[in-house]
């Protein structure tokens, strides 16, 4: 997979296979790209090449809600979710 912003490609050759029941966590620095990277598998910002694959079927060419529906949730860290609702209700509306 890559993502790039305008002329500048920030992930390039990303491959991550997550099997069920498994739990993986993506560790960096600041700007190493792991937000970039849940953005494009989530749908949020487009690919500027590879694929995504979900359940045994490719989703990089599916709308974001779509991916939803399909049970992939993506739940940012930090201040831009909703907040006058709880964090159950944050968690809620995602699910």
């Amino acid at each position: 997979m890559a993502v790039a912003y305008g002329t500048a490609r920030v992930l390039d050759g990303v491959s991550l296979t997550v099997d069920g029941g498994e739990l993986v966590t993506l560790i960096g620095a600041n700007g190493a790209g792991k937000t970039s990277c849940l953005r494009a598998i989530s749908g949020l910002v487009p690919l500027a090449g590879g694929e995504v694959w979900f359940g045994g079927a490719r989703i990089d060419t599916v709308p974001p809600r779509r991916r939803v529906a399909l049970g992939l949730v993506h739940v940012p860290e930090g201040k831009r979710l909703f907040p006058r609702m709880s964090v159950r209700e944050n968690l809620e509306l995602g699910a």
